[in-house]
């Protein structure tokens, strides 16, 4: 409980495809005033992502899709490379939900993950927090070409690439995603590849 907060009220802007609220509270600063504070959240529930890695080859599965907020920023960078990743659906944990994922973007069927960091993405405005994974693949465990649902209107093309590239792709930003980032640098401090 945060004795600095008090008269909280939530109004509903959107229900669309997640919900936006204005909250309304009041806060005390640490000088011992109290203002009015009004903020915008946006709740589109929380993500899993994973990194898949090949230790004997030295590459990454990654995807590139069109992102139109990405776009909407930069339309230069509207395509967006990434880890794969999903929303956490109805009841499902982060891991069942990262398993399922993986074959439907990438096309291969892993057995299991390891969590390695969970993260609030844009802790300003968001409340969703990102399970991240990792896991080690070989050609055997691809089951088909992935690419995601059509259902979903995804049109997702698969990337395998050597660690040192997508590492590189970093410097030079072409992969401009924090979720991925994340994952690659964890993959290079922990010497995963």
């Amino acid at each position: 409980m945060n004795n600095n907060l008090k008269n909280i009220t939530k109004t509903n802007l959107s229900k669309e495809w997640a919900r936006l609220d204005r909250i309304d509270y009041d806060y005390q600063f640490k000088n011992g005033d109290w203002k009015s504070v009004s903020r915008e959240c946006y709740n589109r529930g929380n993500g899993a992502a994973i990194l898949l890695y090949n230790a004997k080859k030295g590459t990454v599965i990654l995807t590139r899709q069109f992102r139109m907020p990405v776009y909407e920023q930069n339309q230069s960078e509207g395509m967006c490379i990434e880890v794969c990743a999903g929303a956490i659906d109805n009841n499902d944990g982060a891991l069942e939900t990262i398993l399922r994922e993986t074959e439907e973007e990438v096309g291969y069927r892993i057995n299991n993950a390891k969590q390695v960091l969970s993260a609030y993405t844009s802790p300003g405005a968001l409340t969703e927090k990102m399970y991240l994974f990792v896991a080690e693949y070989v050609d055997e465990m691809q089951i088909n070409d992935g690419g995601g649902l059509e259902s979903e209107n995804e049109e997702i093309e698969v990337l395998e690439l050597p660690f040192s590239k997508a590492l590189e792709m970093i410097k030079t930003e072409e992969i401009i995603d924090a979720k991925t980032i994340m994952l690659l640098q964890y993959a290079q401090i922990n010497n995963l590849i």
